[in-house]
């Protein structure tokens, strides 16, 4: 398939982000792209989870909804959400012909990320609304060129630092930059975060909606009925509260009807949320220092195997002597990466300052307690072999 043979051709990640090309593709075809309300995700964590929980909601009231995130598992289609379902080979080759047809000649000018997020607005041409997930970026993100009607801004922390900035000003400033009129935000920051926002906002003349909707009794505990019902992680709860802030705004719903729809709510389908696949394993895609502390509040009575691997541009020093408390050792996880390297030395310099015990991992025994955690790539490379064992 066309769209598969492009995807092949381009590399995954990339080490800069171009602040002003995709901005000129999204000028040169703006008049041709499908016109669908807009709702942008951004922040360091929770993206995900928050996306997809008002996808759901949305769904829940009968709209057609598309929900874009990255990266994926498994399969690119998992980027693409659809109605409820990851799309089909199909549906991205009908929505790659799309874009052929429209950018010809400029469409192998487009980055891998680019082109995912061009795609989406084809994928998701039919629906009322697209729920578009941002990559690592804010202000110069691909996600942000388009015309946004709300923008939704979860947990901003440190991450892709090389990118975004040295310290957690300049990464929210890089994130918060990118406000729509309409936005909102999780009251569950750093302050000098939620300033910066207020800031921001009344420089741009935005509407900017803080998140309190947790200290909401009637709300709270229904939302932690969902959470038990469905086994979910208890993090998830803030990620489910922010989203449905957000949707309260955007479909005017009131309490009552708000607790209908939790009530009601479809369980989160996505995988890798300190998710537990057997009564010993958990396995996280988070990568960072602040989804370290989630993982620390939640393991804090027992000690586990880390099994762990992580880029050599991550710091891999700071999320260890986060982890410390609850690692009983850690099991490095070796496999192939061709486009970005491993910490590989690096990160066993970081364990023995830290003095913590490492070995390379073999295998899952039945007397341990094993949480995988490092990166979306290797939960995938982790669960292809546990498939295969």
């Amino acid at each position: 398939m066309k769209f598969k043979k492009f995807l092949n051709s381009k590399a995954i990640f990339y080490h800069k982000i171009s602040r002003f090309f995709m901005f000129a593709m999204y000028k040169k075809y703006e008049d041709y792209l499908p016109k669908v309300k807009n709702i942008q995700i951004i922040g360091t964590n929770g993206k995900g989870s928050t996306g997809r929980f008002l996808a759901l909601l949305l769904l829940e009231q009968g709209y057609k909804v598309g929900h874009y995130t990255s990266p994926h598992i498994f399969e690119f289609n998992e980027r693409f959400w659809l109605n409820g379902q990851i799309v089909s080979d199909e549906i991205l080759e009908n929505a790659h012909k799309n874009l052929e047809e429209l950018f010809l000649e400029d469409l192998n000018k487009l980055s891998y990320f680019e082109y995912a997020t061009f795609l989406s607005f084809f994928v998701f041409k039919d629906c009322d609304f697209i729920v578009l997930e941002a990559g690592v970026g804010g202000e110069y993100d691909a996600t942000s060129v388009f015309k946004r009607d709300f923008c939704i801004f979860t947990n901003i922390g440190f991450d892709h630092q090389d990118l975004l900035g040295k310290n957690l000003i300049d990464i929210a400033r890089t994130k918060l930059k990118a406000m729509s009129n309409e936005a909102f935000i999780s009251f569950k920051q750093d302050q000098s975060v939620l300033d910066l926002a207020q800031k921001i906002a009344k420089i741009k003349n935005v509407n900017l909606h803080i998140n309190f909707l947790d200290q909401n009794k009637n709300i709270y505990k229904v939302v932690q009925e969902y959470i038990q019902k469905n086994n979910l992680a208890s993090f998830l709860q803030d990620n489910l509260f922010l989203a449905l802030g957000a949707f309260l705004r955007i479909c005017n719903k009131d309490e009552k009807a708000l607790i209908y729809c939790i009530k009601h709510l479809l369980k989160l389908d996505l995988k890798g949320r300190c998710e537990r696949i057997k009564d010993n394993l958990y396995i996280d895609v988070g990568h960072n220092e602040m989804a370290a502390k989630v993982l620390v509040e939640i393991f804090k009575e027992k000690k586990v195997h880390l099994v762990y691997n992580c880029f050599l541009d991550k710091d891999s020093y700071s999320i260890l002597k986060v982890l410390k408390p609850i690692i009983k050792i850690v099991e490095i996880y070796h496999y192939e990466s061709k486009e970005r390297a491993l910490a590989g030395d690096k990160l066993i310099e970081n364990l023995e300052k830290l003095n913590i015990e490492y070995q390379n991992f073999s295998k899952i025994q039945k007397n341990n307690l094993y949480l995988v955690f490092g990166s979306f790539m290797l939960v995938e490379k982790f669960l292809r072999g546990y498939s295969e064992r």
